[in-house]
């Protein structure tokens, strides 16, 4: 950040762990952080640990965020923040979002859930404050990246459509054994959701949905074979931004061979039941550990014909690994979702936007080599 700010992060896991730290380290004047969960004791030691591994004076305090509505701190902390950055699940999205249009602070948030998202974009539609909406990883950080491949191919061959446009993520382990072939380095209910709700994308210029896990496939990154699936929530608002450009695209969640084999064996032994996302939850977290070491591959194609009909494809791929911020090691998944958010909030905070800020109206060349985005994803 450029300025001072207040900031206020809602939740106090990992990821609001990571915003802070890096908010409170990279800022090149830190800002006044206020965390608030609705178990005040683990937001106050978040504050404790933040501190403890910066390398600079920075104001973090933390707070109680009610689940039971706005308490008299509450209102006196949303009365001085300029921002809510969201972290919490996303079935709770709407009511932080309605925080921020009620206090007059701009708000990000990270949910791939498409129901939330919709209900943020009629709440703030008519909102004085700038809303950014799935700005962490995928969606986030991915769908910019796809999005500046298409612009930039378009810009470079002279065309206005083209014939894919394929954009991926996998949040992996470094090692994978049978039978499952994972290891959670993120949240289960995250992954189950993912697998279980339909998939948005564009089949013949026009957008439409999938089941997902419906076109696996396998693919070669930098060498190594991994398996692909469609999975809901990655796509963000392209396939509305790109429909009538692209007569095919969509978003892919990246596994080791044979986790989807196994994914889709449990799905099919559930039968029909009323709560599917719950129970494959329980499943897999009997069943897969959770590890700390991981890494994330990102990995984003446009193909289509130049003006000379010479067929052509832009790939870019990426691996980040777990990288230290201050005194504290952070994981891969923590940084390359935090990142994202921390610029959306930027962008907000240093910006004239209203209302409602979807992924195909960000800049793409300016937010992928934004001052939070390039410690962690290199530049583009």
């Amino acid at each position: 950040m450029k300025k001072h700010h207040t900031i206020i992060i809602a939740g106090a896991g990992g990821i609001a762990q990571a915003v802070a730290l890096i908010l409170a380290e990279w800022s090149k004047v830190p800002p006044t952080i206020y965390i608030g969960n609705r178990t005040h004791s683990k937001a106050q030691k978040l504050v404790e640990w933040i501190k403890s591994g910066i390398t600079k004076s920075c104001n973090i305090e933390s707070f109680l965020l009610s689940e039971e509505g706005l308490t008299k701190e509450m209102k006196e902390i949303f009365k001085q923040g300029e921002i809510i950055l969201d972290c919490l699940p996303g079935t709770l999205a709407p009511k932080i979002a309605g925080y921020s249009k009620d206090y007059n602070m701009h708000y990000a948030n990270l949910t791939e859930y498409i129901a939330e998202t919709q209900q943020i974009i009629k709440l703030a539609k008519d909102a004085t404050t700038g809303f950014v909406l799935q700005s962490g990883l995928a969606p986030g950080y991915i769908d910019v990246l796809a999005n500046h491949l298409f612009k930039e191919f378009c810009n470079d061959f002279q065309v206005d459509k083209v014939d894919s446009l394929v954009f991926k993520v996998g949040a992996l382990t470094k090692n994978a054994v049978a039978p499952h072939y994972y290891g959670f380095t993120w949240s289960p209910v995250g992954v189950a959701t993912e697998y279980i709700k339909e998939a948005e994308v564009i089949r013949d210029f026009k957008k439409t949905r999938r089941p997902s896990l419906s076109e696996r496939a396998a693919i070669i990154i930098d060498g190594i074979t991994y398996e692909e699936d469609l999975t809901s929530g990655g796509a963000a608002n392209l396939p509305d931004a790109l429909s009538g450009q692209v007569n095919s695209l969509d978003y892919k969640t990246l596994r080791h061979s044979g986790h989807y084999a196994w994914v889709q064996e449990q799905i099919n032994n559930l039968g029909t039941i009323d709560r599917p996302i719950e129970a494959l939850q329980l499943i897999m977290e009997k069943q897969i550990p959770h590890i700390e070491d991981d890494q994330i591959i990102v990995y984003a194609a446009v193909q289509g014909k130049d003006t000379h009909g010479v067929l052509r494809r832009n790939e870019i791929s990426k691996k980040i690994l777990p990288q230290k911020v201050g005194k504290h090691q952070l994981r891969a998944i923590q940084t390359t979702t935090a990142a994202p958010l921390i610029q959306s909030a930027q962008l907000l905070l240093e910006s004239s936007f209203k209302g409602i800020i979807l992924q195909s109206e960000i800049d793409p060349k300016e937010f992928l080599n934004g001052n939070f985005i390039v410690p962690i994803y290199g530049n583009v």
